[in-house]
């Protein structure tokens, strides 16, 4: 297929769609500066209703990855090393071997191991300008810039995150619009300051990588996709499922096939990502991937890809819970399997958070309010029952009406008939699809990993045409001219959270867009996520 676009993925961390675009479309977006991301929108396609699969990094992006819903998966569970189902693979797979040079840089967190079947180039240096003239790319970038961790700390840590936000485009506490689920104290106000000003400065990041596809000449061939994992690293945002957790900024600008301006206000999964990818590149959508394609091959719009957008929320860490999510165009349901466990339990990493210590300072002296005789004066309701004992068994929130989502519509008469269709939503996607959360996540381990160790792939051997295949499920075949050299040692073979380890060498997969050459010496071997790859075998 000749005139497929070369791809260009820019991702951030945690953030909603608080971008100058947005304004008017989510509530507190007019705060952002975000020139360039302003710019992509109005050259391209803003999507107003895109919604992650996980309301934390590792299960949304396995997602986004894998077009696949983590609670069908395995990978739901906040850090975890899956043993996908075989028939589920990376997007990447699919666009490499219909010819493309995918590249990563640099972070994964894909619930999994990844594969030398995954990219051609998953390093810090990873970039579209090293692939092979003729060849078409995927390019992902990814940045750590507005991540929850960026967030806090002192001044002068902060002033270094930030080099390329002028005085001008900073955020004074004094002036930030908090959501009424934040308390209104210098804490929050400092943090949603900083969040802004991060936005901000990921904004310029954005605005080079474009400068760079303009320079090189690539602008016009390019589907250029903008999103980002799931929401601010706040309490009631990021590991909650509302649409403070899980509304998404997605962007798409493809010259000649995105009207400049369009608005696309149907739901979308992020998840919809790899199966579009597929559909333009011309490669095939799998039937093992559970997202739709947004778009048709030639970029038209697909009308009405998902009545539902689907949510869980497994375990965090080290706090166990599951919650299921359903949104349409204006409602969200979500519903608890555990609702005498408290929304915002205590957690080792977020409770250092200087918001969430502040929420919890702030419950611990309205209780001393009350020891003394006096009336709770800190918190409002809806900032009470974050910190409260436990949750609802079910919530159900008209986003037109109460965007802030702060009056549970679940239980009022007047709404059972759209309690009971959300109710059969949910229902119907989880017998669709399954959920892995029903198995005890000690036995899910085991079944991954029945002698309690890593399996290692099937060494390949000759298959059909004697194209090596291994006999191991979901296995990938891949191969490399460059010789084996020694290897640092002390790296295990899921030690991926970001940088995968890697041997230096190059691995293409052996297919037909990129056989081994003939008449020269390679070296074969056979990898799958989860798995550690097969013993290299030398060939020619």
């Amino acid at each position: 297929m000749t005139g497929r676009p070369n791809i260009v993925w820019i991702s951030t961390h945690d953030i909603n769609p608080h971008l100058g675009c947005y304004a008017g479309v989510y509530p507190g977006a007019e705060q952002a500066r975000t020139p360039n991301l302003d710019a992509l929108a109005d050259g391209g396609m803003r999507f107003d209703r895109a919604f992650a699969a996980a309301p934390i990094c590792g299960p949304s992006r396995s997602a986004i990855m894998t077009g696949c819903f983590p609670t069908a998966i395995g990978t739901m569970h906040m850090r975890t090393k899956a043993v996908m189902p075989p028939q589920v693979r990376f997007v990447t797979e699919y666009l490499r071997e219909a010819g493309y040079y995918a590249t990563n840089n640099w972070f994964t967190d894909f619930q999994t191991s990844t594969p030398p079947s995954a990219f051609d180039d998953c390093s810090p240096s990873a970039h579209w300008r090293n692939r092979p003239d003729g060849v078409p790319f995927f390019a992902a970038f990814h940045s750590l810039v507005t991540h929850e961790s960026r967030l806090y700390g002192d001044d002068e840590q902060f002033e270094a995150r930030i080099p390329h936000v002028g005085p001008e485009d900073r955020h004074h506490p004094d002036d930030v619009v908090l959501p009424p689920y934040h308390p209104d104290t210098p804490a929050f106000r400092t943090t949603w300051a900083r969040y802004l000003d991060l936005i901000t400065e990921m904004d310029h990041w954005v605005g080079g990588l474009l400068d760079e596809l303009e320079s090189d000449g690539l602008a016009g061939s390019t589907l250029v996709v903008f999103w980002s994992d799931h929401g601010a690293g706040m309490p009631r945002a990021k590991r909650w499922l509302h649409d403070s957790g899980l509304h998404e900024p997605l962007i798409m600008r493809w010259p000649g096939h995105l009207a400049p301006g369009a608005v696309h206000g149907d739901p979308v999964h992020l998840m919809d990502l790899a199966p579009t990818m597929l559909q333009v590149c011309g490669a095939g959508v799998p039937p093992s991937m559970h997202g739709v394609p947004l778009l048709g091959p030639d970029g038209s719009l697909v009308d009405r890809p998902n009545d539902y957008v689907f949510a869980g929320r497994d375990r965090m860490m080290e706090i166990e819970d599951h919650s299921r999510s359903a949104r349409d165009d204006r409602h969200r349901y979500v519903r608890h399997t555990h609702p005498g466990r408290p929304p915002m339990p205590h957690s080792e990493y977020p409770d250092a958070l200087g918001t969430w210590a502040e929420l919890r300072r702030l419950a611990r002296d309205e209780s001393a309010q009350r020891t003394q005789g006096e009336p709770r004066t800190l918190l409002t309701p809806a900032q009470r029952a974050l910190v409260g004992p436990e949750k609802p068994a079910e919530e159900l929130y008209d986003l037109d009406a109460d965007p802030h989502e702060l009056r549970n519509l679940a239980g009022l008469p007047e709404y059972e008939a759209i309690l009971a269709r959300f109710r059969a939503a949910v229902d119907g996607w989880l017998a669709r699809h399954g959920d892995a959360a029903g198995q005890d996540e000690d036995d899910l381990l085991a079944a991954w990993r029945p002698a309690g160790e890593w399996e290692v792939v099937a060494v390949p051997v000759p298959g059909p045409d004697r194209v090596p295949v291994s006999p191991t499920p979901g296995a990938c075949v891949v191969w490399t001219d460059e010789p084996p050299a020694p290897q640092a040692t002390g790296r295990g073979a899921g030690d991926d959270v970001g940088l995968p380890p890697q041997d230096g060498r190059h691995w293409r997969i052996h297919c037909a867009a990129t056989p081994p050459p003939t008449g020269r010496r390679v070296w074969v071997k056979a990898c799958r996520p989860g798995f550690v790859d097969s013993a290299e075998v030398a060939t020619g």
